[in-house]
């Protein structure tokens, strides 16, 4: 269910004002949004860019394996969802991880730690204290826009602002970023809509 994100400082009042005022645009908006994809039998999601079918055979023991181009979850009927959800987000924790390493060392700097979430409103961020946190529905995207958004943290531990060094630092350790950069704008609401 999307939410109303308030700026700071913001009244419920002026909140709920602009709810009345707007609600015809965001009405609009909500019936552009892709439809939702549920992780259920038959489904087909993205991982890496390559779709796959989730296959549920609940005789099978509780868990989920790749095969092929197909998702074999087994276990009983009501665990599907949650299955699949804690594979992808395992199977990202290990993708991002060994990205920001590859990335770090090649700056020959430290191994910053990495977590995975599922925020609603980024695809990463990177704290003061130099961890990065990154959506676990990035392993629905295609591999350079994995690439990307790790690129554009780690390039934050180094430079904090969005100016001209850091972007060039942004460069160096994904070239040809503005593709993927592009892809995530207008595909991202995308990954969004499967759970």
């Amino acid at each position: 269910m999307p939410g109303l994100v308030m700026p700071l400082g913001t009244t419920f009042e002026e909140a709920n004002d602009f709810l009345y005022k707007e609600s015809e645009w965001l009405l609009e908006k909500l019936n552009t949004l892709p439809p939702r994809v549920p992780f259920e039998d038959g489904a087909k999601v993205p991982l890496l860019g390559n779709k796959c079918r989730i296959r549920h055979l609940p005789l099978l023991p509780s868990e989920v394996c790749r095969e092929g181009d197909e998702l074999v979850v087994g276990g009983r009927d009501g665990e599907v969802r949650q299955r699949v959800t804690d594979w992808l987000t395992t199977l990202a924790q290990q993708k991002l991880t060994e990205l920001a390493w590859q990335k770090t060392r090649w700056l020959g700097t430290f191994r910053p730690r990495v977590s995975v979430r599922d925020p609603k409103t980024r695809w990463g961020s990177c704290s003061d204290n130099g961890r990065l946190s990154f959506s676990w529905r990035l392993i629905l995207a295609p591999p350079a826009v994995m690439d990307y958004v790790v690129a554009h943290e780690v390039a934050h531990l180094h430079e904090f602002d969005h100016g001209p060094d850091f972007w060039a630092l942004v460069e160096r350790l994904c070239p040809r970023h503005k593709k993927p950069k592009n892809w995530l704008s207008r595909y991202g609401a995308r990954l969004l809509r499967y759970g």
